[in-house]
């Protein structure tokens, strides 16, 4: 493996009533506060009124910002920052999933730099270590946000979505409370279940050699989400099955499994440019494009691909080549998100082949994107084109 750096700041609230934790740990950062939320879906499940209680009880003053969209945009971030700056507000707090956080990170590195936003998705200027000071009350388990310093934005007028990572917007507390998360329809529960398997596959399919607990720690979170997700999406208050799930989404994309490896992300870059163009779930996006993702990769590199259906999906390897293998790791992946209602197809959303070379052009960060086989812009559109 690679030599590594690991820190990871969060302090990590789990369990069931942990929502009055918030009049212990806010006051350590101020008690002015912004507070951030997506669609209205915590002022239907009561969590907002909750929340609200909590803050008047540490006489906090509150500047609210609502209708963080799914795909966070550029526009909400800049709302934000000026609430900030006018309000002169010193902490976040991000209520919700994970778009929401992402769009409390960019804030929070946004107030006080003097330049654009976007120049840090740009990689024109990094956070700086007097961004606002975030806290998390998570709604949703997919996203990993609330255990790490990613966020991803979309600038909706250039059809451009992208990310930065800092240590320094890594959420200072994040609250997890499964019973916050029974109000998640079964679609999106789906889409999450989805995505915390996608984290995983971009730390699984690495460039590093070496690895074998990274890779172990990857497919016993890829066992579990396997087999609790069938019964989640049938029994979604089920507080096991919801328990379980979250602590899936946080590990699987908190660090653990990415020391020591170059990871890969190619198939988050091509999720980012379709979804930036037509505004898809991130979950939907990436149900259709990893298969085709691995069936790209695997006529060069088989061999992590057959050794995901060994390890993972049970394959029997007696006989079979890597290539056999793999075919019938990416079969199985297929009939198991199928099985739980992911989607299948581009054209499911009713994408066709009009916006290929936009998609591609988005895609591409570079001439190449990941790690573990590097794709170029011919690679790229023929997996959006196998997608549709």
């Amino acid at each position: 493996m690679d030599k590594f750096e690991f820190y990871n700041p969060t302090k990590l609230l789990f369990g069931k009533g942990q929502l009055s934790s918030l009049k212990k740990e806010i006051p350590a950062y101020g008690k002015r506060i912004l507070l951030l939320y997506g669609g209205g879906s915590i002022k239907k499940s009561g969590l907002y009124d909750k929340v609200i209680q909590e803050l008047k009880e540490i006489d906090a003053t509150v500047v609210e910002l609502g209708g963080v969209e799914p795909n966070p945009r550029l526009t909400t971030v800049k709302k934000g920052i000026n609430l900030i700056r006018e309000n002169q507000l010193d902490f976040i707090l991000a209520v919700g999933g994970g778009s929401v956080l992402d769009c409390a990170k960019a804030i929070a590195a946004g107030v006080p730099y003097d330049g654009d936003v976007w120049d840090f998705v740009l990689k024109k200027a990094k956070a700086s270590s007097n961004s606002v000071p975030i806290g998390a009350v998570l709604t949703l388990a997919a996203t990993g946000s609330e255990m790490n310093g990613n966020s991803v934005i979309t600038n909706w007028e250039e059809n451009e979505k992208k990310s930065f990572n800092s240590i320094h917007v890594y959420p200072r507390f994040s609250i997890l409370d499964p019973e916050l998360t029974f109000t998640v329809p079964r679609d999106q529960t789906v889409y999450g279940i989805v995505d915390i398997m996608s984290h995983v596959f971009e730390q699984y399919f690495h460039a590093s050699s070496n690895a074998p607990l990274q890779e172990r720690i990857g497919e016993a979170i890829l066992h579990t989400v396997i087999e609790t997700a069938p019964k989640l999406v049938n029994d979604l208050d089920n507080y096991e099955y919801r328990e379980v799930m979250l602590l899936n989404g946080t590990l699987a994309l908190n660090g653990l499994t990415a020391m020591g490896v170059k990871t890969d992300w190619a198939t988050h870059y091509i999720e980012h440019a379709v979804s930036a163009v037509h505004d898809i779930p991130h979950g939907g996006g990436l149900a259709i494009l990893f298969p085709r993702w691995m069936e790209h990769v695997a006529a060069v590199r088989p061999e992590k691909v057959a050794q995901l259906g060994v390890r993972v999906f049970d394959l029997d390897p007696a006989g079979k080549t890597d290539t056999q293998l793999a075919a019938e790791a990416i079969e199985s992946l297929v009939k198991f998100w199928t099985s739980i209602g992911a989607p299948t197809k581009l054209s499911d959303y009713g994408i066709d082949d009009k916006e290929i070379e936009l998609m591609t052009e988005r895609a591409m960060l570079a001439d190449q994107i990941g790690n573990y086989v590097p794709l170029t812009n011919e690679d790229v559109r023929k997996i959006l084109r196998n997608s549709l």
